[in-house]
């Protein structure tokens, strides 16, 4: 992984972009979180995905039954285990999401310049005239000269499967609209948003609650990505739901910021979460397209400095039917990963679309490439100035670790820990090579049984760019009185060498705590 680092701002030699990407154990640093459904569940595609490079899989609640999402779970147990490589798991909620419901099914011709009706009663049949939605209160939420979008799976971009919508007037509970351009809505449901509009509707609604306190439960979940965060009370209301069922103490929850009002909260509620997913599909309604690069930077740069993971998402809309993504789509991955992504989050190209195995592949190779002339040097000195003086201790052991697996060409760092928050901080400051993160269980009671905890820190660092997980034997402390502690740490090494990171004459740098101390060395392999 310790290539030859090109950076975007040296002269870069025309003749090595002709030459062929070397393969490696791992696809890329940048994770891909991937979301699993009808094209996407059988035993032998999540298999595939898995070694693609999926490494989070994520169920999405807004459609689906609860048997559904747990058929597939299963099937993503078994290739886990077939494959034997990690996979996180990810539940993402519904939240107040504006829904125009289309009972018969038939396709639904909207022509421009014709006038639709939204109306709340939906006992209506969804035509060309008139569109039910899920929400009463639209009429006095919007004004004339409003826009609304309505379209199946969010906005794509294609203007036949989505429609823009120009509010006229309201009378009563109604909203009549102006169709903007012509097209085909198609499926029993499709996703409105109006644009700069606040939908007095609650961020975790009673089916999110309910699908958390059942299935959510049942299956330990590693993250929650709460759709539609508005202001950090929504993530504090979260954990408290969370905090009722046992394990779930332990789930992260990645807030989604999808519209102006989560924008305008933006610092407030990365403080609070554990996460960021940039959801970019809602968010380029709510924000003028010029603006949306502007605020995927200015994030990603605040969840950089904060040690935080930020997630991208809609980045290959077009592969949802193609194999092979846009010109565009493949510079906009590559500058997601220079801007200082954690994670690529596929929807519907994984869910629905024809080529999902193909899909996390292509995603994982463009990131590779763009890492390699990622300018960690100018990242790492941007970063220590924003931490500032004095360093806490732990952010210290840190940014020496890294500085340290820089300086002596390491190939790779491994990071002892038993919460994974000295992986996170080394992970903050983007080393160069993979970070082998060797989680040591410890064991809990709750008064009423002891179990260990471990298994969700594992799971949980498989959405952080770079770093690499392992369990260890229990039996291990993570803190031990001796100077090393051989055991565990030929094991991390045998995995390294098993997946051709670690070769006769690497360099290694070790951090672990040792005592009340914690110590980062450096090894140098023999034969």
């Amino acid at each position: 992984m310790q290539s030859s680092h090109l950076l975007l701002e040296e002269p870069i030699r025309l003749a090595s972009i002709l030459e062929p990407s070397k393969p490696s154990f791992f696809p890329a640093m940048t994770k891909i979180i991937g979301t699993v459904g009808p094209k996407s569940r059988s035993v032998e595609v999540i298999e595939a995905c898995l070694k693609a490079g999926m490494s989070v899989a994520r169920f999405d609640f807004s459609w689906g039954s609860d048997e559904y999402h747990q058929e597939t779970l299963e099937n993503l147990k078994k290739a886990v285990k077939n494959t034997k490589k990690l996979c996180a798991i990810m539940l993402d909620t519904v939240g107040p999401e504006l829904r125009v419901l289309n009972k018969s099914e038939k396709p639904i011709a909207l022509e421009a310049d014709a006038t639709v009706t939204l109306t709340p009663d939906t006992s209506m049949e969804a035509s060309s005239e008139v569109l039910p939605i899920n929400y009463a209160n639209l009429a006095q939420a919007v004004k004339q000269g409003d826009t609304i979008f309505v379209g199946q799976y969010l906005f794509t971009g294609s203007e036949t499967t989505s429609v823009w919508l120009e509010v006229v007037e309201t009378k009563g509970q109604d909203v009549i609209c102006c169709v903007k351009n012509s097209a085909t809505l198609a499926g029993s449901l499709f996703t409105a948003q109006a644009s700069q509009v606040h939908i007095d509707l609650p961020t975790l609604t009673e089916s999110d609650k309910e699908a958390i306190a059942t299935w959510g439960v049942r299956n330990s979940i590693d993250f929650v990505s709460l759709s539609y965060t508005r202001h950090a009370e929504d993530v504090r209301a979260v954990r408290a739901h969370l905090s009722k069922y046992g394990d779930l103490n332990q789930t992260q929850i990645f807030a989604k910021i999808e519209n102006v009002e989560g924008l305008k909260h933006f610092d407030e509620i990365l403080q609070e979460a554990d996460g960021i997913i940039l959801s970019r599909g809602n968010l380029g309604i709510d924000l003028p397209p010029e603006k949306v690069f502007l605020f995927q930077k200015a994030a990603m740069y605040k969840c950089n400095m904060a040690g935080k993971p930020a997630v991208v998402t809609r980045v290959v809309d077009s592969m949802t039917n193609t194999p092979r993504p846009t010109r565009a789509e493949a510079t906009d991955v590559a500058n997601a990963v220079l801007d200082g992504a954690d994670a690529i989050l596929l929807g519907a190209e994984t869910l629905r679309g024809l080529f999902p195995v193909d899909t996390i592949s292509t995603v994982g190779k463009i990131c590779s490439e763009a890492e390699k002339v990622y300018n960690q040097s100018v990242y790492f000195k941007k970063t220590v100035k924003f931490v500032g003086e004095p360093m806490s201790h732990l952010e210290s052991i840190a940014s020496s670790a890294v500085r340290a697996a820089i300086k002596v060409k390491a190939s790779v760092i491994v990071v002892f820990t038993s919460s994974g928050r000295a992986a996170r901080l080394i992970a903050k400051y983007r080393p160069t090579m993979p970070v082998l993160s060797v989680v040591i269980p410890c064991l809990t009671t709750n008064q009423l049984r002891w179990s260990f905890t471990g298994a969700f820190q594992a799971r949980q660092c498989l959405v952080i760019r770079g770093i690499f997980p392992m369990l260890a034997d229990p039996r291990h402390p993570a803190e031990t009185t001796n100077a090393t502690n051989e055991s565990v740490l030929k094991v991390a090494m045998d995995h390294g060498k098993a997946a051709g990171i670690i070769k006769p004459h690497d360099r290694i740098v070790v951090c672990q705590k040792v005592g009340d101390s914690s110590v980062v060395k450096i090894i140098e392999l023999e034969e």
